[in-house]
């Protein structure tokens, strides 16, 4: 476990939540473990102050849960879950926003999708599943954020964390990496085309796969 650097790039919580959110994300943590303030501070060589509020920061992402007598436990991230909870809430977000992206046909947006699928296509070979992760929900996150709708965007950024837990998780098992980006190609060209509806269908049938288990 790495010690915390003498002169992190971001505040000493920021560096334990996100190295936290990716020991989760990976399985090193694993749903049911124990997240021990004094361990933890212990190990990363800080003060317990920063593990605290990493770890109610992670409860509100809702990737731990509190128990009393237990302390912070790592929730797991269930097919159940995605198929009744983050799917349906993604599905009703995303299809507004990819039919607000046709309709408007903002150029800076869809070159920035446009940089998205290719720096994507880059971490799919060789495979680094964090990063790949990271920019499919870039490019989601994008094209939510264009559409201008703040309780939507707040909702997305509050089921993220799990999502892109699922994400890493589920990324070193694809068959073919290269079918996330290609999938996220033709999510981009039905945005080009300027029809909603075709942009909604699209993005509705790319999300309904993730019901797959």
């Amino acid at each position: 476990m790495p010690v915390l650097p003498a002169s992190p790039p971001e505040s000493r919580r920021d560096w334990v939540l996100r190295h936290l959110r990716e020991r989760i994300a990976s399985g090193d943590l694993a749903a049911g473990d124990r997240l021990v303030e004094r361990d933890l501070s212990a190990a990363y060589g800080i003060s317990r102050g920063p593990v605290r509020e990493a770890i109610m920061v992670l409860e509100q992402e809702g990737l731990v849960v509190s128990h009393p007598y237990r302390g912070a436990v790592v929730v797991d991230i269930s097919q159940e879950e995605i198929a009744e909870i983050l799917v349906p809430v993604r599905t009703v977000i995303e299809k507004v926003a990819f039919r607000s992206a046709a309709r408007a046909q903002d150029p800076a947006l869809l070159d920035a999708l446009d940089r998205t699928v290719a720096a994507m296509e880059r971490a799919a070979d060789p495979l680094d599943a964090r990063r790949l992760a990271d920019l499919d929900l870039e490019f989601h996150e994008a094209v939510i954020a264009a559409a201008s709708h703040t309780q939507s965007l707040q909702i997305w950024r509050l089921i993220q964390p799990r999502v892109r837990a699922y994400f890493v998780r589920d990324a070193p098992h694809h068959e073919d990496p290269h079918a996330v980006v290609e999938q996220h190609r033709d999510l981009l060209a039905a945005l080009r085309s300027a029809d909603p509806d075709r942009a909604e269908r699209a993005v509705e049938e790319h999300i309904a796969v993730y019901l797959q288990p």
